[in-house]
């Protein structure tokens, strides 16, 4: 069984990305797995470019295949922002509730309670040999200052799929059917299965 490595310490986006590749006869290990990993230095202008210098670059220290993504929110009324910068909106080291709170800071120095926004995936699959394999994933929605749900992480209790629910109030399959990591992971899927038939 082919090993992979899932480019993330983020323990609920590894546990998403694992369930929907459940599928493939793959061994799914996650940055978790390794001791003393340095961080990939983000600094692509895109999604797709980030993706790609965390899959290369922790395909180089592990050696074996690499899985990455770089997702994020894309809000219109802050023409964009947090956009590739959502992790680390509040900071380098913020967490999900810093980031939620400089969020709806921005909002409301423009005198914004909802907005068209879009959360955006891009994945980077670079196996040993280096082939490059990319996929991405939208969805659109609107961002409100009203947060409800416990369930997802990072912004999903302000992200609304419809007027009434939002990303944190899915369950995890649920969300995995929608999501614009779910889309992308489906894409790549399929490019997967072509490749380790």
């Amino acid at each position: 069984m082919k090993k992979i490595v899932l480019a993330s310490k983020n323990s609920d986006k590894v546990k998403e990305i694992r369930l929907v590749l459940k599928s493939l006869p793959l061994e799914i290990l996650s940055l978790a797995d390794f001791d003393n990993l340095p961080d990939a230095v983000e600094d692509g202008a895109t999604f797709e470019e980030n993706a790609l210098i965390k899959a290369k670059f922790f395909r180089e220290r592990t050696k074996l295949a690499c899985l990455a993504d770089d997702s994020g929110l894309e809000v219109d009324a802050l023409n964009g922002l947090p956009g590739v910068h959502s992790a680390r909106f509040a900071g380098y080291h913020a967490d999900d509730i810093t980031n939620n709170q400089k969020l709806l800071d921005e909002l409301k120095k423009i005198g914004v309670t909802e907005s068209a926004s879009a959360y955006r995936c891009a994945l980077a699959f670079v196996d040993t040999d280096g082939t490059e394999l990319l996929t991405e994933g939208k969805i659109s929605g609107k961002i409100k200052t009203v947060a409800q749900g416990s369930g997802g992480f990072g912004y999903d209790p302000y992200f609304y799929i419809d007027e009434r629910r939002t990303m944190a109030q899915l369950s995890v399959d649920e969300k995995n059917l929608i999501s614009h990591r779910g889309a992308a992971l489906r894409e790549m899927i399929l490019k997967l299965k072509r490749r380790f038939r």
